[in-house]
């Protein structure tokens, strides 16, 4: 038996990279998957994938910066298969260019608080009645390596991160004797769109980046993934409150 076998599960942010590689991985492991996103033919995509990979699987239009959506979305998942275990609150911006503290934007600002910060926060207020009506869960929130250190010109990004991490310890402790687990995943530099429009595809931006991991490279989509059908998984039982860094070395420098 697959270690997610008779687990539900919404993945947010999954019509691309790390959210896609993770529908993907968790029907895999035997949850049926949620996929919620904006992007309609990026998470057709992604289903049928889930169902290549032998899963089953569903696409609701979300915006995550809209509760209501995120009420909707955890409400048709439970009309559609009866129950809610897993969340994998993943959904997130990063910054579209380099911006020392003093060139700042309020613009900036409140664009990535409502995705990376209100998103999830609004994501866990609706997943937690949820999963208590099976008795518990596990919710995993997407950090960053920039949620443990500082990183020169990206001080929102940062910031936005560093939230998630107190939002995901906090809501570990308010939930601990329910029966929902809430972790993170922290990672690096990836190889997804994402990395690929801020640094490009090749040239000496990107092997800058790259080589800031002592591992020597960066990162793929299914090496987050794994991380986080371990957290949704019951051989994680004991482990909440925590952040799973998957950076390839990054912050042990």
């Amino acid at each position: 038996m697959n270690s997610l076998e008779n687990k539900v599960a919404i993945v947010t942010g999954g019509t691309s990279g790390i959210g896609r590689a993770a529908a993907v991985a968790l029907a895999a492991a035997g949850a049926k998957v949620v996929v919620a996103g904006r992007r309609e033919k990026e998470g057709a995509e992604t289903i049928e994938l889930i169902s290549k990979a032998g899963g089953t699987g569903l696409f609701v239009r979300t915006d995550v910066t809209k509760e209501s959506d995120l009420a909707a979305l955890v409400q048709k998942t439970v009309e559609k298969f009866g129950r809610l275990d897993i969340a994998f609150n993943n959904a997130g911006a990063a910054v579209e260019k380099a911006m020392p503290v003093t060139e700042v934007t309020e613009e900036a600002y409140r664009k990535l608080f409502d995705i990376n910060v209100w998103g999830i926060l609004a994501a866990i207020k609706h997943e937690v009645p949820a999963m208590l009506k099976n008795g518990g869960g596990s919710i995993i929130n997407t950090s960053s390596v920039g949620g443990q250190i500082g990183m020169p010109t990206a001080a929102i990004y940062v910031a936005t991160k560093h939230a998630v991490e107190g939002i995901t310890r906090t809501a570990a402790l308010e939930l601990a004797k329910q029966g929902i687990r809430v972790n993170a995943v922290a990672p690096a530099a990836i190889e997804t769109d994402m990395i690929d429009q801020f640094v490009g595809k090749e040239g000496p931006m990107r092997d800058y980046l790259t080589g800031l991991h002592p591992i020597g490279r960066m990162g793929k989509p299914s090496e987050v993934a794994d991380a986080v059908v371990w957290l949704a998984s019951d051989q994680s039982s004991f482990v909440t409150g925590h952040s799973l860094l998957v950076d390839g070395g990054f912050t042990a420098q």
